[in-house]
């Protein structure tokens, strides 16, 4: 079987045309092409699970699963995102239990997180960043922490038949950063799960 069979959303992520833009950020920010196509393969396949196409998003979670199987680290985060979506999709409780095995490592993945400076709405915050940068990032990594809890909250429920209590992917869309750093990935990690009520 063909990839463009097996997954039909596959030209318009994995084929990548010179004026992508957001490709080109990803790149120069020191992303590999697969930090951004697992990205944007999750959110697709989130797509189609919210309009009710299961079978294009089951799909589409097992192309990101893969891709995050061949591409990154053993204990990468965003692995467990991706067990995490298999297992609300397919019912296996085994990819509960993998998505927790890789989750126990999510405190000093926050703490060893590069961050990248954010576009700043004045001179003044700009400066402040600037002048407090160790405050700035301190704090940052205490948020992404208490979303990155309650994302464990969310795996340990993932069979539970009540539903998994937080909503993620709809936070995503206001979460998303605008840099392609390590707060993105452990964000995307955390919020690219399928929203159980």
């Amino acid at each position: 079987m063909s990839f463009t069979t097996m997954n039909t959303s596959a030209p318009r992520i994995w084929g990548f045309r010179a004026s992508d833009a957001e490709m080109k950020l990803a790149r120069a920010a020191g992303w590999s092409r697969a930090d951004l196509v697992w990205e944007r393969l999750m959110e697709s396949a989130l797509r189609d699970w919210e309009a009710g196409n299961r079978t294009g998003a089951v799909r589409g979670f097992r192309v990101a699963h893969l891709l995050g199987r061949l591409c990154f680290p053993r204990r990468d985060l965003r692995r467990a995102a991706g067990h995490a979506n298999l297992c609300i999709a397919t019912g296996d409780a085994r990819q509960q239990r993998a998505a927790l095995a890789i989750w126990r490592d999510s405190g000093p993945q926050i703490a060893a997180m590069r961050i990248a400076p954010r576009a700043r709405s004045s001179l003044f915050h700009l400066r402040m960043e600037a002048l407090h940068r160790d405050t700035y990032h301190d704090n940052l990594r205490l948020r992404i922490g208490r979303i990155a809890a309650e994302t464990e909250q969310t795996l340990r429920r993932l069979t539970a038949p009540a539903g998994a209590g937080h909503r993620h992917f709809a936070r995503w869309r206001g979460e998303k950063p605008n840099v392609h750093d390590d707060t993105r990935k452990v964000l995307s990690a955390c919020l690219l799960l399928i929203d159980r009520s």
